[in-house]
């Protein structure tokens, strides 16, 4: 899954990543904000971190139990995703796709 996540944000433009925070975190930018972290620190905690629209954040809360509040992040706009059932490779790329999106100013609610 995290590779999965990885694969799709190298694939969009103009972003950066890198371990600001901590050697644990990787952290991918566009326009220098934040739109995905993946956490390494434990084996069993693998996650990714996006931004995600609140109302899609409730039912994608409601549809998948490793989907939780995001951690680190506000947890009205950020979900933290770990495998599980129903989290599939599509779902992470569009996850964080969005987010990238949303991030970037590209998502439909973003513009004005």
């Amino acid at each position: 899954m995290q590779q999965i996540a990885r694969d799709t944000a190298a694939a969009l433009g103009d972003v950066s990543n890198g371990r600001p925070f901590t050697p644990h975190l990787e952290v991918w930018k566009v326009q220098d904000k934040v739109f995905l972290i993946i956490t390494e620190d434990d084996p069993d905690q693998q996650i990714i971190t996006v931004k995600a629209d609140p109302h899609y954040v409730d039912a994608l809360r409601h549809e998948h139990d490793s989907i939780t509040r995001g951690h680190y992040l506000d947890k009205q706009h950020w979900i933290s995703v770990g495998p599980g059932p129903g989290v599939t490779k599509r779902l992470v790329e569009d996850l964080v796709q969005d987010s990238y999106d949303i991030v970037s100013g590209h998502h439909p609610e973003q513009r004005s």
